[in-house]
């Protein structure tokens, strides 16, 4: 029956037809667009009472059901969302819509964003607003370095929860919000060392916890990070994908490209909750909700949502202008400054998680006098043979060659592409 919708929408004189399951009954429904769209705005679904529940922690408002229902998604059940769509799908205006249902609900003590846009043009209009932990991030290089300071957020957070011994950061906020109310304060014991006698030694650690804020990272552009640093940012958001919900910290990635890739198998396998808006064909359909379908969308705002578990229900998102966005952003600047952290967007000292990078096993002059040594040592000097050794990556290896090549402990290469070791092997330890 499915492969007959282009036959039905041709007999119909629509646009497009999309033929699905009808949830809950024993029937499949046939979907033919109007002939006449509506528009869906913003202000109706935040007026409406399924955005005003409590339940929600994380409001997303995406849009009106078939029937004309209000739909709002929780993000911090989700907990993490991707979303595919090409040029004039809606795609921005969706991701717009959703960053505003966040800012209508929470303060910037309750939610705070990190926003990465290699476009630079979609996200810049929420720089200034003081629920930005940094600038909006438009270098894909600082894009990775922002995942990864993401990363060691994430693994902070853990073990602060884990002092207090709560599961969520519903819980720790809640406990760190009665402590400060009733001015106490938690105390931990916790060993210290050893004795003369060789017998453990405990002190008390006084824990004063405060509240953290839910923290949400927007990436408007995922094929371009891709692209640029593929590997640190695949590897970044799987660690954060797969371990980052209880510690409050939940992501929002778009592309325009829904190619195998850019949403990897990996990647895929950590987002269950997926929306697709219009798609240019089956195939980037199934890449992105494992079926086809999304090649049948109208655009501008025609999306299908994929809950997790695989249920999928056709919306239509709220139109949200640019004039709308920068009006609700001039008035959030005027309320406060941002709190910037610099440490965001500023490389640490080192190449930080090794498990991210492709480069691993030590930084600086100390990789270097590693490298020296076994190229004095087995009098072999070559990039891949000091790549395979360290096991780090070609550039790295190739960089630290050349230094050596400058400083003479190897020679140039010759028209082979041999090197000579000059200089003696290390002294034996």
């Amino acid at each position: 029956v499915v492969a007959l919708a282009d036959d039905i929408a041709r007999s119909m004189s629509a646009r497009a037809c999309r033929i699905s399951v009808v949830q809950g009954r024993n029937a499949i429904g046939i979907e033919l667009p109007n002939a006449k769209r509506e528009t869906v705005f913003l202000r109706d679904l935040l007026a409406s009472g399924e955005y005003d529940k409590k339940s929600h922690l994380l409001p997303l408002a995406l849009g009106e059901t078939i029937g004309g229902e209000p739909y709002v998604a929780d993000l911090a059940r989700m907990p993490h969302l991707l979303i595919a769509g090409t040029t004039g799908s809606g795609k921005s205006v969706g991701v717009n819509a959703m960053i505003l249902s966040i800012l209508y609900r929470h303060s910037p003590a309750e939610c705070r964003f990190i926003m990465i846009d290699p476009k630079m043009l979609e996200l810049s209009v929420y720089d200034g607003i003081p629920h930005l932990l940094a600038p909006v991030v438009t270098d894909p290089k600082k894009a990775v370095v922002a995942l990864k300071w993401t990363v060691r957020e994430m693994e902070d957070r853990y073990r602060r929860m884990s002092k207090l011994g709560v599961r969520n950061v519903a819980s720790y906020n809640e406990r760190a919000r009665e402590a400060q109310e009733k001015g106490e304060h938690f105390e931990r014991t916790v060993q210290t060392g050893f004795d003369e006698q060789g017998r453990p030694v405990y002190e008390s650690e006084k824990i004063r916890p405060e509240p953290m804020p839910y923290l949400v990272v927007v990436m408007d552009e995922m094929a371009d990070l891709m692209l640029v640093a593929g590997k640190d940012v695949e590897g970044a958001v799987q660690r954060l994908a797969q371990m980052a919900r209880a510690a409050g910290i939940h992501l929002i990635m778009a592309t325009q490209r829904p190619s195998v890739d850019v949403i990897t198998g990996t990647i895929k396998a950590n987002f269950p909750t997926r929306i697709s808006f219009q798609v240019t064909s089956k195939i980037d359909s199934r890449t992105i909700l494992g079926e086809q379908g999304g090649e049948q969308l109208l655009g501008q705002g025609d999306m299908l949502y994929m809950a997790g578990g695989g249920r999928i229900t056709r919306l239509h998102g709220p139109f949200v202008g640019d004039q709308e966005v920068e009006e609700v952003c001039k008035h959030l600047r005027a309320q406060a400054e941002p709190e910037y952290l610099d440490l965001i967007t500023d490389e640490p000292d080192g190449d930080g998680d090794g498990a991210m990078g492709e480069d691993g096993g030590g930084t600086g002059d100390d990789l270097y006098d590693r490298a020296v040594a076994v190229v004095t040592r087995d009098r072999k000097a070559s990039t891949s043979y000091v790549q395979r050794r360290l096991q780090i990556g070609y550039n790295r290896a190739a960089t630290l060659i050349e230094r050596m090549e400058q400083e003479g402990v190897v020679s140039p290469a010759n028209h082979a592409g041999k090197r000579e070791v000059l200089a003696g092997p290390p002294p034996m330890v």
